[in-house]
């Protein structure tokens, strides 16, 4: 049993030092820096690839954040109870995600600003989306529609802001202009902790001074 023990021991050793080696970075982020990195080629990118923080990068987790209930003319477990849109009446092709997803975002930038941060600061975000009534599946265009009303809208060549859509209304200046280009994943899941929510959304930000 003894023999069998070292020999174990030794092999594991053997694997995670072969494994740390392979795994050396030839780069890293110097202290403080906060460096995504971009598709190239593509000068209106909707997320980085990844992003990578220094060691002495301080960061800030938002728990997950739905949107709030702003129409009470709608039933509690209605998700066009979450539209905060006026009269809760949505505008030519905007889907009931995509009016939660702006509400959501909405909150996100006033948990942030609660925590002395901003949209800009957001480095990582994690989407989850509930298909609407009926729907064979989650609604990802208008998730994606109002994510690009205050993410990702400016082009990375000029600096100027990029018009977007809002439902099937022509392209115009974002609610939000935000050249922050989060790593994020978007999924759909089954149940939304609250009935009615669409979406619930976190993310992570860097202070970046």
């Amino acid at each position: 049993m003894k023999i069998r023990t070292i020999a174990l021991s030794a092999a594991v050793v053997l694997v995670f030092g072969t494994s740390t080696a392979a795994a050396t970075p030839t780069w890293s982020p110097r202290p403080q820096e906060v460096k995504p990195f971009l598709p190239a080629g593509n000068t209106n990118p909707a997320i980085a690839d990844g992003v990578a923080l220094g060691k002495q990068v301080a960061s800030y987790t938002a728990s997950g954040l739905g949107p709030a209930a702003a129409n009470p003319a709608a039933p509690a477990d209605a998700p066009e109870r979450y539209v905060d849109l006026a009269g809760g009446t949505l505008p030519p092709g905007v889907t009931v995600t995509e009016a939660q997803a702006l509400n959501v975002l909405k909150r996100i930038k006033a948990n942030l600003a609660a925590a002395g941060l901003g949209l800009a600061d957001v480095v990582s975000m994690r989407a989850y989306l509930e298909k609407p009534p009926g729907a064979e599946a989650a609604d990802f265009t208008g998730w994606n529609r109002a994510y690009r009303q205050f993410f990702a809208n400016t082009d990375l060549t000029t600096g100027q802001a990029v018009p977007v859509p809002l439902g099937t209304a022509s392209p115009a200046l974002p609610m939000e202009v935000n050249p922050a280009r989060p790593a994020r994943v978007t999924i759909e899941i089954a149940n939304l902790p609250v009935a009615g929510w669409l979406v619930e959304v976190e993310v992570v930000a860097a202070y970046k001074h």
